[in-house]
């Protein structure tokens, strides 16, 4: 009976794993619901209503269990929703297995263990992204840019096996139910597809420099994702950082296709079978813009070298 599967129990860890943050329905769900500033900062309400829009947009079949009656008497004199979000979203869930007493000392630690994880990841991402910028730029020695392509896709390794830790952790005991109930969970994360792509890269002897692309544009959005949370206040970043990081936090697709766009274009022109007609492509249209940037823009020949060069490694 102990290895049964709870189905609850994995659409619970599915609605945890769920990136809200780039799913643009969450931020108008969480807009209108209207509950005090003070209850809006605490992570378990936050998480509650993550669950609740879960419930409603993806999983209809996802059971959401009551907070506690504390978190429902403070917020009984406020409205809870705009007349756009159903009545059905007013109710208050129970936090099973804890009392009053001890319900927000257990959140400040959960609350503090979560941004430890948040902060190791963002250490790990933020190493990827200074290792991807070694090993792509073109003005980089040789030599410098294999290791640091290394040292990326090596951190990229670690990144994703950290984050898989922290929203999964590990089987509940090690046997074929528990291990096929936690891989069920584990396979359709982002995390575990990144996964494999570091590691058979970082196993292989030949630097395939354009595979940074990906890896590259991952540690950005997790990054900014990261700064945006926890910088947002600061002077700093308000002054440098801002425009940056909400231009990439709203153009998350169109860097991952631009990501693979410039991947297979590079991958086209060195591949045996499709390496003529690409060569032969991009020689007719160097032949072309090579005279007009010799007569009217001389000093984009520097750049352009270097993006061959990088381009032909």
């Amino acid at each position: 009976m102990g290895d049964e599967i709870d189905p609850q129990k994995m659409k619970r860890i599915a609605a945890a794993a769920y990136d809200y943050e780039i799913d643009t329905r969450w931020t108008e769900y969480w807009s209108n619901v209207l509950i005090p500033p003070h209850m809006a900062s605490r992570s378990d309400v936050v998480d509650h209503y993550k669950r609740k829009f879960y419930q409603r947009y993806i999983d209809p079949d996802f059971v959401v269990q009551p907070m506690s009656s504390t978190i429902s008497s403070h917020a009984s004199g406020a409205s809870q929703r705009s007349s756009s979000v159903p009545a059905t979203e007013n109710e208050r869930p129970r936090n099973s297995g804890s009392s009053s007493g001890t319900y927000v000392p257990q959140g400040r630690t959960s609350s503090s263990f979560q941004m430890d994880k948040r902060t190791v990841n963002f250490a790990f991402d933020s190493w990827v992204f200074a290792m991807s910028i070694f090993g792509i730029l073109p003005l980089i020695p040789k030599s410098i840019s294999d290791k640091a392509y290394r040292l990326s896709l090596l951190g990229a390794t670690f990144s994703s096996l950290f984050s898989l830790y922290a929203h999964f952790g590990i089987p509940r005991a090690w046997n074929q139910p528990s291990i096929h109930t936690w891989l069920q969970s584990v396979i359709a994360t982002r995390e575990f597809i990144n996964l494999p792509y570091s590691i058979v890269l970082v196993t292989s002897w030949m630097p395939f420099k354009f595979a940074l692309i990906p890896v590259l544009s991952w540690s950005v959005q997790h990054v900014t994702k990261f700064l945006r949370k926890n910088f947002a206040h600061s002077i700093l970043y308000r002054k440098y950082l801002d425009e940056p990081c909400l231009w990439v936090d709203v153009n998350t697709t169109t860097i991952r296709i631009l990501s693979s766009n410039a991947e297979l274009l590079k991958l086209m022109y060195n591949v045996p079978a499709t390496s003529s007609y690409h060569q032969s492509v991009w020689s007719k249209i160097d032949r072309t813009i090579a005279p007009f940037i010799n007569r009217y823009a001389p000093f984009l020949n520097t750049p352009i070298s270097a993006i061959k060069k990088w381009w032909l490694r």
